[in-house]
């Protein structure tokens, strides 16, 4: 699978970096650079790329606005996800509250970037670690509870969120539930259309702010 990447970080260096781990892979190329939030959406239009790797702190626009903004904004949008120094930072979860995809912090492996690249791009969730789920937990309220009630999940679709919120693939939940893969498809689907949830990472949030799913 081609993934192309638009990067937008306002420190060259980081800009520079993560350009020479993706473009050094098959497959993914690099079609863009912003060093601020809001140049995103002219240059997403204008170079409709598949993921956007956007720094969640900038001037002008912060990655958060940013984020909405495209997903507001652009028509099909690319899935987005966040780059930040922290991983317990309020912002990265404020920007998937927003609808970005993931997150990655800027520390990681080479071989980390490269596969969280590909795995968003191909629609799947990231595995949130405790401090990130202890953060959704914490903005819980009895409107997500409630949200969720009114979802009416099957039995099947609520071990779906369950695992889908571990970060599972769909590859990883069939092995789990003994079930094919489609089968596993068919089940995410109707599990966001419930939600009414524009992707997994959406559908993982509610899953803990409603406390479906507790972080530990």
């Amino acid at each position: 699978m081609s993934v192309t990447v638009l990067l937008v970080d306002d420190e060259p260096l980081v800009r520079a970096g993560l350009r020479a781990v993706l473009e050094a892979q098959d497959g993914i190329e690099v079609v863009g650079e912003a060093a601020d939030g809001a140049s995103v959406v002219p240059m997403v239009r204008q170079l409709r790329p598949d993921v956007v790797a956007m720094d969640v702190r900038m001037p002008l626009l912060d990655g958060i606005e940013a984020t909405r903004a495209v997903l507001r904004t652009v028509s099909d949008p690319p899935r987005i996800l966040v780059i930040t120094t922290f991983e317990n930072d309020e912002y990265v979860y404020r920007a998937l509250r927003a609808g970005a995809d993931g997150f990655l912090l800027k520390r990681s492996r080479p071989e980390e970037i490269v596969h969280a690249v590909r795995l968003v791009a191909l629609g799947d969730s990231l595995l949130f670690p405790a401090a990130v789920r202890s953060l959704a937990a914490e903005y819980g309220n009895a409107e997500a509870r409630a949200a969720l009630d009114r979802a009416a999940l099957t039995e099947r679709e609520s071990a779906v969120l369950r695992l889908m919120a571990r970060g599972l693939s769909n590859a990883e939940i069939a092995a789990e539930l003994l079930v094919g893969g489609e089968t596993v498809k068919s089940h995410v689907s109707s599990v966001l259309a419930k939600l009414g949830a524009r992707d997994r990472t959406q559908a993982v949030i509610a899953a803990y702010e409603s406390g479906f799913v507790a972080p530990g």
